[in-house]
C-alpha cells in the first residue's frame, strides 16, 4: 500500500488559520497529479505550530478529502510518549491507513527507550505504523539493529529514512527483512535510495512538483533508472532551492508561484527571502513548471 511518490503536505493557512478549503482542494490536485499518498501534519506540515485540535481537524479533512483514493498516513510522533497514542488512535479512528511516528525528539531516549516508547504505541492502535528516523532534527538516531527488532511487531510495517545515508537501506534490509518497507525521507537521493531496495519517498518538494516526483517513483520501481535519473535531472535544481531556507517555506513559496496557495506560515517560520525566491524560480523553470 505505501510507495512511490507521498508528497509531505503543507498545511495551508489563511489569516492566522487553517484553510481547509485550499487543503481540499490541495488533494483533489495531488490525486489528479498521480501522487500515490499523503502525509499530512509531519514537520512539512507545520505540526509543532498547530494545537492538538487543529493536528486532528487536518488529519480528519485530508483523510475525508482523499475519500480511499490515495492512503494517508498521518503524521502522529511526539516525544510524549502519551500524546503520541493520542494522535495515532485519532489517526487510526479518522480512518487513516497509516501513521508516520517520528523517533522522540529532544529528550533523547537511549534505543531502549525507543524500542519502548514504539511498543506502547503500536500496542494502543490497530494501524500500520511507520518509524521516521531523522537524526538531524530529532538529536537520535534509531540504529537498524533497533529497528530489527521493532520491525518484529505485526504493525511496524517500515520506515521514512531521513538519515541521507544510503547504506542504511541495505543494513535495514538485514536486519528488518526485505518485506520492511523502506522510503526515503529525503528528495535529493530518492532516486539511489530505491536502487538500494527502497521503494518511495515522502516528500516536500512533491508539494509542488507532485506529477514529476509520481514519474521518477514509478520510473524506479519498474526498473528503469535511466528514465528515472533523467527526470531527477530536472527536479534537482528545485530540490537544493527549495531546502536553500526550511523545506516548508521553499515548498509553499513554489506552490503560491503556481497559484495553489498562499504563503502564509506560522512563526517561527517566515516565507523565504528574495534570494531563495530566484533560486526557487529557477528551479520551477529548470523543471518546466514555471514559464
Amino acid at each position: 500500500m505505501f510507495k512511490g511518490s507521498m508528497p509531505a503536505l503543507i498545511t495551508p493557512f489563511r489569516n492566522g488559520a487553517v484553510d481547509f478549503d485550499t487543503l481540499k482542494r490541495l488533494v483533489d490536485w495531488h490525486v489528479d497529479q498521480g501522487s500515490h499518498g499523503l502525509v499530512p501534519v509531519g514537520t512539512t506540515g507545520e505540526s509543532p505550530t498547530l494545537t492538538h485540535e487543529e493536528h486532528e481537524d487536518v488529519v480528519t479533512c485530508v483523510v475525508e478529502a482523499a475519500n480511499g483514493r490515495i492512503p494517508v498516513i498521518a503524521g502522529a510522533g511526539s516525544n510524549n510518549t502519551d500524546e503520541c497514542i493520542r494522535f495515532v488512535q485519532h489517526a487510526e479512528a479518522a480512518g487513516a491507513q497509516g501513521a508516520l511516528v517520528v523517533t522522540p525528539y529532544y529528550n533523547k531516549p537511549t534505543q531502549n527507550g525507543l524500542i519502548q516508547h514504539f511498543k506502547m504505541v503500536h500496542d494502543a492502535c490497530n494501524l500500520p505504523i511507520i518509524i521516521y528516523n531523522i537524526p538531524g532534527r530529532s538529536a537520535v538516531d534509531m540504529l537498524p539493529s533497533t529497528m530489527g527488532e521493532l520491525a518484529k511487531l505485526p504493525r511496524i510495517v517500515g520506515v521514512k529514512d531521513a538519515t541521507g545515508d544510503l547504506a542504511r537501506v541495505c543494513a535495514q534490509r538485514i536486519t528488518c527483512g526485505r518485506d520492511f518497507i523502506q522510503i526515503s525521507g529525503e528528495d535529493a537521493t530518492a532516486h539511489g535510495y530505491n536502487a538500494q531496495g527502497g521503494v518511495g519517498v515522502i516528500s516536500v518538494t512533491a508539494n509542488a512538483a507532485p506529477a514529476l516526483c509520481a514519474q521518477v517513483q514509478e520510473a524506479t520501481l519498474a526498473g528503469d533508472f535511466a528514465t528515472a535519473l533523467d527526470l531527477q535531472d530536472r527536479l534537482m535544481p528545485l530540490h537544493h532551492a527549495i531546502f536553500a531556507e526550511p523545506g516548508v517555506s521553499g515548498a509553499k513559496y513554489a506552490m503560491y508561484r503556481q497559484g495553489l496557495c498562499d504563503e502564509e506560515m506560522r512563526p517561527p517560520l517566515f516565507p523565504v527571502t528574495q534570494p531563495t525566491r530566484e533560486l526557487i524560480d529557477a528551479g520551477l523553470r529548470h523543471a518546466g513548471l514555471l514559464n
